[in-house]
């Protein structure tokens, strides 16, 4: 029990780098829904420096709890992915309105089931509050297949798709920080005499493994 509660502290001991990529992308998806559609293309900047800023925060992340988090891999291709997506959108600020959805789509669409499977591995720690991370997270990924069939073909305007896509992505990314921070907490909330009763099995269990 000991280096679980060890564990649990060392893993979530960023988790506030989700948080501020959530911020990031909900401040972000509010500001598009004001948006006309004809200014669309001069959001391929703002878009660019989104992901470029999430993609190294998604890496930092990812690179830090290599050695406790069991799905860092993922967070890792998924932050080089936003990266490489953000210096794409940079160096072609005059990208076409056929291009530019498809590049936010999949971008957040792969970030969306990212947070998902991270939305299980947290039921499998029996945190409750498992499914806020899950329910934005299919929000998110079906706004993202909206924008990538075509808004035309749904009904919906461009702008409204990719303001929801980039909220419930945001909104996922803070439910997920929220619940790191849960596990970071929960050591503490652990009485000192049921850690007592933990380290002396963990401490008996090494002694037999040394033994054997």
């Amino acid at each position: 029990m000991n280096t679980i509660l060890k564990s649990l502290k060392e893993a979530v001991k960023y988790w506030y780098l989700p948080l501020i990529v959530g911020v990031l992308f909900v401040v972000l998806g509010i500001y598009v829904f004001f948006v006309p559609a004809e200014t669309y293309l001069t959001l391929s900047v703002l878009f660019s420096i989104s992901f470029l800023i999430s993609g190294l925060l998604d890496i930092y992340f990812s690179i830090l709890n290599s050695k406790i988090l069991s799905g860092w891999g993922w967070y890792l291709v998924g932050g080089l992915f936003s990266t490489a997506m953000g210096v794409y959108l940079l160096v072609n600020p005059a990208i076409s309105l056929v291009i530019l959805p498809y590049v936010v789509g999949f971008t957040l669409l792969f970030r969306s089931f990212l947070f998902l499977g991270f939305s299980f591995e947290l039921k499998g720690l029996n945190i409750l509050s498992w499914g806020n991370v899950a329910l934005t997270s299919i929000l998110g990924i079906i706004f993202s297949f909206l924008l990538l069939i075509s808004p035309v073909a749904t009904g919906f305007s461009l702008v409204v798709i990719t303001a929801c896509v980039f909220i419930f992505a945001g909104i996922s990314s803070i439910a997920l920080s929220f619940n790191l921070k849960k596990m970071k907490d929960y050591p503490n909330k652990i009485s000192s005499e049921l850690k007592a009763k933990f380290e002396s099995i963990n401490k008996q269990m090494e002694e037999e493994y040394e033994n054997s």
